[in-house]
């Protein structure tokens, strides 16, 4: 299986979240932390940023009951 790299563009997109948030959350531990691609380019592994989101739906249903 291919592991699927996303760039902030689109990590951006499929959390709604900004860049600034993304990185506060990172810092916190909150947010799945991005990969080195070479030089200053980075990216995150597309099943971790899905996980994140799965949680995040857990968790605002669960919130929710």
């Amino acid at each position: 299986m291919a592991t699927a790299i996303l760039r902030l563009p689109t990590v951006k997109a499929r959390t709604g979240l900004s860049r600034s948030t993304i990185y506060l959350r990172i810092s916190e531990g909150r947010f799945p932390k991005p990969v080195s691609l070479g030089g200053r380019a980075v990216g995150w592994i597309e099943a971790e940023v899905n996980d994140w989101l799965n949680q995040q739906i857990e968790a605002s249903r669960k919130a929710a009951d």
